[in-house]
């Protein structure tokens, strides 16, 4: 950490006689820090050990001030990593109208994607897996799920389910979920999407590392085949931070039924 950055704990102790407490005079010498450029993005804060020295407080004060900061976005803290600034976050624009990969919207915005498969496996079905795939309790489904990222950051956590006749060996799929589903013809043609707002906690929030209770997009797509038949049924969680759902609405014809004639 640079000299500059240094002095935002020393000035903790400089302003130890206004009569606000010290955990909020350390948490706005780090907010005022991160705003003028002093330290950015990705950089590590040092140890909460290290900074209650330099600041002559105590590691419950060094603490305090930093889990309001993860709360509010500020900061981000990574298991076994250590605290960090969080990275800046371009908003992603993502049409509603195409069925598109999660790598080539990524690639028309020149940020490179990657993924993190957290599972791919056969089990025995939920009840909302047999109710909206058409399965008996007889029969498996196959679950991939993954962590998607862009430039780095995570952005998305994709849990998809399919029957086991559809994707006999999920454990075979490289990078492309569809790319396997062409290898058995059973690619999906077209899709529909409900879109809610929910509040992220726990592992979820852990994985795409936002504060818990961070706003976020819940998205549950039920992809169909050429034939009508459902193929795919995929909840995914985005940040909501970081995406933005666009949609073209045409005004329909005076002429046609339910038309707005305003």
């Amino acid at each position: 950490m640079s000299d500059a950055a240094e002095r935002i704990f020393s000035l903790v102790k400089a302003s130890a006689g206004s009569g606000a407490p010290l955990y909020l005079q350390l948490k706005k010498n780090i907010e005022d820090a991160v705003r003028r450029g002093v330290i950015g993005p990705g950089d590590a804060l040092p140890s909460e050990r290290d900074i209650a020295l330099r600041a002559e407080v105590s590691r419950v004060t060094v603490r305090k001030a930093v889990q309001d900061l993860v709360k509010s976005g500020l900061l981000v803290q990574r298991h076994g990593s250590g605290t960090f600034v969080a990275p800046r976050m371009e908003r992603v624009e993502q049409s509603l109208s195409r069925l598109t990969s999660f790598t080539d919207d990524m690639a028309r915005r020149g940020m490179s994607a990657s993924s993190v498969w957290l599972d791919k496996g056969i089990y025995p079905p939920s009840p909302d897996e047999m109710m909206v795939l058409g399965l008996s309790a007889k029969e498996m489904v196959a679950r991939v799920s993954r962590l998607r990222a862009a430039n780095g950051t995570p952005m998305a956590i994709e849990r998809a389910s399919l029957s086991a006749s559809a994707l006999p060996d999920p454990a075979a799929v490289a990078s492309s979920l569809y790319a396997a589903l062409d290898e058995t013809g059973s690619r999906p043609v077209r899709a529909v999407q409900r879109i809610s707002a929910v509040n992220l906690s726990g592992d979820d929030a852990r994985l795409l590392e936002v504060p818990d209770g961070s706003a976020c997009l819940h998205i549950e797509r039920i992809s169909y085949l050429a034939t009508g038949k459902v193929i795919e049924f995929t909840r995914s969680i985005y940040r909501g931070d970081a995406y933005d759902f666009v949609a073209e609405l045409r005004l329909s014809s005076p002429n046609e039924p339910f038309g707005d004639k305003t």
